[in-house]
């Protein structure tokens, strides 16, 4: 990985090389594309924009704090679904991915339930489990290899925009140095509550939730199946993690904080118990649980991925709830679309506002659905769960609803 200690050999854009034979009207200029976070999908744009920069000659800058390896203790596992598989393969796809032949979506205490199947759109899975630190260190791993400058700062710092690019101040082990980009990605993730506290204009929502994840092992396990199970309090979700006989899942439990507070001080045997009320007998017993952490839940979306010469992509630009799994793959397509525009039009606000412009409708379905998927099943009255058992029932006798939704979930919109 490129080190702190690079900047001073950097290819200014339009240079030739890092000693001499710049262009001077671009001299003035580190990078033509400086992207401010390298969790996945500010890796996977890094990546992207290297495979292209041979032809388009376009510089990238990539900054974090952390370094890939730190993304190994994250214990969260992320469901990518078939959509964001194809975009992602061409840089590197982690061997350890488990495919999602079939959901199951129900609701506890009500009738109703539908059940996606990979062969009803004719797709190898409709998604795919991978922990967090997994799929990082496989990205970094295809960006390490390129052209892309990889910095590591110590602390964030305020950008400041100009009429003709971005100046960002960055605090390194090496000392302090200002970058002048053209283009400044902000790629930052990060947590609902640690992004309130940044600030910024958007729908914003606390849920009232807290996560709790971890890995559970049951007796009776169905292999490449993953539950969605709609509670009063908030979804639960189990992701497989393995093979055919592998009989760990991961564990998404969302529920009112003090509850989450609660189960997070049980013993392993009573929190076992009571997630085996709460979820049903469908895959028998839980036997184990391991690696318990808890997240709090809310919902913050930009009302615009563009402000001048700087973007926002993925938990940047929204933080979603992690029903239907759609943050990481609606960031992806962020991602995959602000690399078509600048490599057809370069690191110029007209990339920006074609980008901003063909975003505009995936965010604006895929929000709004997390958003009423996520309060609609936790309002806890008989009418409205006799509704929601309906609805779900309805999606089984009306296929071009339900693949239209699931279509939706796997590759969203795109323009």
């Amino acid at each position: 990985m490129n080190d702190a200690s690079q900047p001073a050999g950097v290819v200014q854009a339009g240079s030739q090389d890092a000693t001499g034979g710049a262009d001077s009207t671009e001299a003035s200029f580190d990078f033509d594309v400086t992207i401010v976070g390298a969790g996945p999908v500010g890796l996977a744009l890094a990546g992207w924009l290297a495979r292209r920069s041979a032809t388009q000659g376009l510089s990238i800058a990539l900054i974090d704090a952390r370094k890939p390896e730190d993304a190994l203790r994250d214990p969260r596992a992320i469901a990518v679904s078939q959509g964001s598989r194809m975009i992602l393969e061409p840089l590197r796809w982690p061997s350890d991915a488990t495919a999602i032949h079939h959901i199951h979506v129900s609701q506890r205490g009500h009738f109703g339930r539908t059940l996606i199947d990979h062969t009803e759109h004719g797709l190898p899975a409709l998604g795919y489990v991978l922990r967090y630190g997994s799929i990082v260190q496989s990205l970094a791993e295809a960006v390490r290899p390129t052209s892309v400058h990889w910095f590591q700062s110590t602390s964030a710092q305020t950008p400041v925009q100009e009429e003709d690019g971005v100046t960002l101040p960055v605090e390194t082990e090496h000392g302090a140095r200002t970058l002048r980009t053209r283009i400044l990605v902000n790629a930052e993730g990060g947590l609902f509550h640690e992004q309130q506290k940044r600030g910024g204009t958007g729908g914003t929502r606390d849920y009232g939730q807290t996560a709790l994840v971890g890995t559970v092992t049951v007796s009776r396990p169905r292999p490449n199946v993953a539950w969605e199970r709609f509670t009063d309090q908030g979804p639960i979700a189990l992701l497989p993690t393995g093979g055919a006989r592998d009989a760990d899942y991961a564990l998404v439990w969302c529920c009112a904080p003090e509850e989450a507070a609660r189960h997070a001080q049980l013993p392993d045997d009573a929190f076992l118990r009571e997630l085996g009320s709460a979820f049903g007998d469908r895959m028998g017993r839980f036997t184990q649980i391991k690696g318990r952490a808890s997240f709090p839940l809310g919902l913050n979306a930009l009302d615009t991925l563009v402000k001048g010469r700087i973007a926002a992509i993925g938990n940047a630009a929204q933080t979603l709830h992690p029903v239907a799994g759609q943050g990481l793959n609606l960031g992806l397509r962020d991602a995959h679309a602000l690399t078509d525009a600048l490599s057809q039009h370069g690191a110029t606000p007209l990339a920006l506002a074609l980008f901003a412009q063909r975003r505009a409708l995936d965010r604006r379905l895929t929000i709004r659905s997390t958003d009423t998927l996520a309060r609609l099943f936790t309002v806890d009255l008989p009418a409205l769960g006799t509704l929601r058992g309906l609805a779900l029932t309805a999606l089984e006798f009306v296929p071009p609803v339900k693949t239209a939704l699931a279509r939706q979930m796997m590759f969203g919109q795109r323009r």
